[in-house]
């Protein structure tokens, strides 16, 4: 890995190299499990997808995660807040002592997943393939600052990007109006 091992941007106060380390140093990857056992509940249930529908029981009561495709989907990780359960298509990685739920998942959006596809056909991804991956970490208050700041910038991103939908459907319904309004023409606009 040739990466630097000092950022050329920090935030102020922060100047430590930072150290490389394999994923398994970093998480805890666990297996998702089969949930029609379960009844109907209000615990979420994720897939690679993301949310499916509710049960009433969790994997994860307390810890929350990053989950990631195993199978199929293994490209868009996403954030899952306790209590949840995931399905067996799904691994659930739950950040190990002294590392932050929000700088890991940045790391997780840097990692070119579909490279780590271990698959002839779905794409697939095994807990080993997970682990090994290197990857350069901070201490923990510089992950924590990190882990903040982008995760406020992902929320910016989702508010952005809902209004841009809305504007979009807007646009769709005043051009519904407009057409109707000249008998159905659309070309004349």
């Amino acid at each position: 890995m040739d990466k630097q091992k000092k950022p050329a941007i920090r935030f102020k106060g922060f100047a430590d190299d930072w150290e490389q380390r394999k994923l398994e140093e970093v998480i805890d990857v666990r297996s998702g499990k089969d949930y029609k056992h379960l009844l109907e509940g209000d615990i979420p249930v994720y897939g690679t997808g993301g949310y499916m529908l509710s049960v009433n029981e969790a994997l994860s009561y307390s810890e929350d995660a990053i989950g990631i495709g195993r199978k199929g989907t293994i490209d868009k990780p996403y954030i899952l807040k306790a209590p949840f359960w995931t399905v067996d298509t799904l691994f659930y990685a739950v950040p190990r002592e002294n590392y932050d739920l929000n700088f890991v998942f940045d790391i997780f959006q840097n990692i070119e997943w579909k490279k780590k596809d271990e698959s002839t056909g779905v794409p697939s991804l095994s807990k080993n393939a997970i682990n090994e991956i290197e990857v350069l970490v901070p201490k923990t208050d510089e992950q924590s600052v990190l882990g903040t700041y982008f995760a406020k910038i992902d929320n910016l991103i989702t508010l952005h990007q809902r209004k841009l939908l809305k504007l979009k459907k807007s646009k769709s319904w005043i051009k519904e109006r407009i057409i109707e309004r000249i008998g159905g023409k659309e070309d004349a606009i």
